[in-house]
C-alpha cells in the first residue's frame, strides 16, 4: 500500500465518521469540528514524514532542503486554511470589480445562504436580479416601500404596461409620478428567492432603473449594511 492510498483510506474513513456522528456532535469523545482538524492534519503530517524519509537517503544539505521544503507546503497549507475567509472575501472584491453588478454567494458558518453586494462607482449598491426569469440591472433601495420596476423592465419581463392602471402616486428621484400596481411571480438575488412579491410599475420616462424595495427586502432574515458592502441573509 503506497503512501497516497494510505491517506486516501484516512480521509475516507475520517469523513465517514463524521457523517455518521453528525448528530451525536462527538466522535471517539472528541467535538466533530476538533475531531475534522485532526483529520485535516493528519495527511499533512504524513506527507511532511514522507518527504523527510525520502531525503534521508541523500546528503545532509539535500535532507535539510527536503524539510524547508515541506515545512513552507505545511505552513501555507495551514494559512489557506486559517484565513479561508479572507481568502473568500477578497475573491468577492475581485468579482464584483472585474463584474459590476455581480452578487457573490457563499455559506453562513449555520449553513444559511448570503448575497454580497459590493458599491458600484456611483456609490450605490447595484446588483443582477432575475425577475420572472429575465435578469434586470436594480438598485438596492430600502426607502422604496415595494419593489419598482421601470416602465422598460416591465415590458422586458413580459408585462404589457398598457393594460396596466396607473393609479397609485408615487416619489422617485425624477418628481412625484404614478405607477400601477403588479404581482411577480418570483425575484430572486442568487439562491435568495422569493415568490408573489407586490411591486409597482413606474410611468414611461419616469424610472431611469428599476429598485430593489422592502416588499423583497423585508423578507430576508438580515440586511447588514457595511462602508462598501450590502450582505442579504436568507
Amino acid at each position: 500500500m503506497n503512501a497516497l492510498t494510505l491517506i486516501l483510506l484516512v480521509l475516507g474513513a475520517g469523513l465517514a465518521l463524521l457523517i455518521f456522528n453528525h448528530d451525536a456532535g462527538q466522535t471517539f469523545g472528541i467535538a466533530n469540528d476538533d475531531f475534522g482538524q485532526i483529520i485535516y492534519l493528519l495527511p499533512i503530517a504524513g506527507l511532511l514524514s514522507v518527504g523527510i524519509l525520502s531525503g534521508r537517503r541523500g546528503k545532509s544539505s539535500e535532507v535539510l532542503r527536503n524539510i524547508a521544503i515541506w515545512l513552507l507546503i505545511v505552513l501555507g497549507l495551514v494559512a489557506a486554511y486559517l484565513y479561508r475567509d479572507d481568502a473568500r472575501s477578497f475573491g468577492a472584491r475581485m468579482t464584483a470589480g472585474l463584474l459590476p453588478g455581480t452578487a457573490v454567494s457563499v455559506t453562513t458558518s449555520e449553513g444559511g445562504n448570503e448575497v454580497i453586494i459590493h458599491k458600484t462607482r456611483g456609490s450605490h449598491f447595484q446588483t443582477n436580479v432575475r425577475v420572472d426569469g429575465k435578469v434586470l440591472p436594480m438598485l438596492v433601495d430600502t426607502g422604496a416601500s415595494t419593489v419598482v420596476l421601470s416602465y422598460e423592465d416591465a415590458r422586458a419581463i413580459g408585462l404589457n404596461p398598457q393594460a396596466l392602471d396607473f393609479s397609485v402616486s408615487v416619489m422617485t428621484a425624477n418628481g412625484r409620478a404614478m405607477a400601477a400596481p403588479v404581482r411577480l411571480d418570483e425575484i430572486a438575488i442568487g439562491p435568495i428567492a422569493r415568490k408573489n412579491i407586490r411591486a409597482m410599475v413606474a410611468e414611461e420616462g419616469r424610472l431611469d432603473e428599476s429598485l430593489l424595495g422592502m416588499s423583497f427586502l423585508s423578507t430576508l432574515g438580515s440586511l447588514q449594511m457595511r462602508t462598501d458592502e450590502l450582505r442579504l441573509r436568507d
